[in-house]
């Protein structure tokens, strides 16, 4: 990847914005002609022609070959070049993270999930995490040069266009992606998670030809990614989907965000956790109480499996916060009018446990003619979600318009 046209691109130069423009058509389209290419541009075929000419010298686009037709001439097929450039994602978890390496084209090349990682909300926290990244790179073997972007999921309020995270890792005037970057030594961006996994399962996971989808992440909090007409939404700072602080119980329950009774205190997977010790306290029966000391909670992974193991006070507790999440699903449907609702996260991995409940809430809930037309599913991704969605992402931040 030629390091001119990256800092045209950052620097925003009127060559590197068709060659920008150029680049974020492949990244939609696939492999294409010149002259469907530059009809889609508005250039003329000559301009084109010059453009693809110099962006194949410089590696950037390969030609593949002559498209088949039935007559006439057959066009040559241009497309991205997968090796030019790279881009990582880093997907951070609360007790792990997940990084991936994706070419230029879109294909995920190196992907390590469930790395430990002691996840603070301190300087050396941060300075832990730029160390697993900068590991990540060195044994992926791929020449640093070649990374273009970094992007990092955070949870919480994040806005992608300034770098500021304001909930987590903010300690500085500075914006994070800065600091960041100031340490490892490449271009940094970061995103809301929810949002990421969003748009991962839109590009590469369950989403077939949808265009108004919104992804409910079911995990230890609650969030949502939102797309609309193809795009991400992401408000007017950055902090859109926050459904997990939605005021809807009145049991003063103190949410992490300072506030009680929001949407997440009943529904997330640290209120799973606390709902389900509660049970087991009170002297209810469980496969979970089988060889575990006393003294120690549940984890939401032992629930989950207790739960796919039909425990009968887990799939109690799961389909009880299915219904209720179902109430606030049937809300959005009836705000939105989206073709599909994505269901991911952690606690998705209960599968129909979750997804029936909020499948009854829904059609009680809402109007007929609104969600007569709204599909309900689970991720296809699942815990790649994140990861697939922060790959994207890095690269959508440099080249998409």
């Amino acid at each position: 990847m030629s390091k001119n046209l990256i800092k045209g691109i950052i620097e925003g130069n009127k060559l590197s914005f068709f060659e920008k423009r150029i680049i974020t058509y492949f990244i939609h389209n696939g492999n294409s002609t010149i002259t469907d290419l530059a009809q889609e541009l508005n250039l003329s075929i000559p301009t084109t022609t010059k453009f693809v000419n110099e962006m194949c010298e410089t590696k950037i686009l390969n030609e593949f070959g002559k498209l088949e037709t039935s007559e006439g001439r057959r066009p040559n097929l241009y497309g991205l070049n997968p090796t030019s450039g790279y881009f990582i994602g880093v997907d951070l978890n609360k007790f792990s993270t997940n990084i991936g390496l994706m070419n230029f084209k879109g294909d995920m090349e190196a992907l390590k999930m469930k790395i430990p990682y002691s996840f603070e909300n301190t300087m050396s926290s941060l300075d832990e995490l730029c160390g697993l990244i900068s590991k990540f790179i060195q044994e992926s073997g791929i020449d640093p040069e070649k990374i273009i972007n970094i992007n990092i999921n955070i949870s919480g309020r994040v806005n992608p266009e300034t770098g500021y995270s304001y909930s987590l890792f903010n300690f500085s005037e500075i914006p994070l992606t800065k600091i960041i970057s100031d340490k490892i030594h490449k271009e940094v961006s970061i995103d809301n998670d929810s949002r990421s996994m969003a748009y991962g399962e839109y590009l590469k996971g369950c989403v077939n030809g949808e265009k108004d989808v919104l992804f409910v992440n079911l995990d230890w909090g609650l969030g949502m990614g939102i797309i609309i007409d193809g795009k991400l939404y992401k408000g007017k700072s950055g902090f859109s989907g926050e459904l997990g602080h939605v005021h809807a119980f009145d049991n003063e329950i103190l949410c992490q965000c300072g506030k009680k009774g929001c949407l997440e205190t009943e529904v997330s997977g640290q209120a799973l956790i606390r709902i389900v010790n509660e049970h087991i306290k009170a002297g209810e029966s469980s496969i979970l109480s089988k060889d575990h000391p006393s003294d120690k909670p549940y984890s939401i992974e032992e629930i989950i499996d207790a739960t796919n193991r039909e425990d009968i006070l887990c799939i109690d507790v799961i389909e009880k916060m299915g219904e209720q999440l179902g109430k606030f699903i049937a809300g959005l449907i009836n705000i939105f009018n989206p073709e599909l609702v994505i269901v991911g996260g952690m606690l998705s991995l209960t599968g129909d446990y979750l997804l029936q409940p909020i499948k009854t809430a829904v059609r009680k809930y809402t109007l007929n003619l609104v969600n007569k037309e709204t599909s309900i599913s689970l991720s296809k991704l699942k815990d790649k979600a994140g990861v697939f969605g922060a790959c994207l992402l890095a690269r959508t931040h440099i080249f998409d318009e």
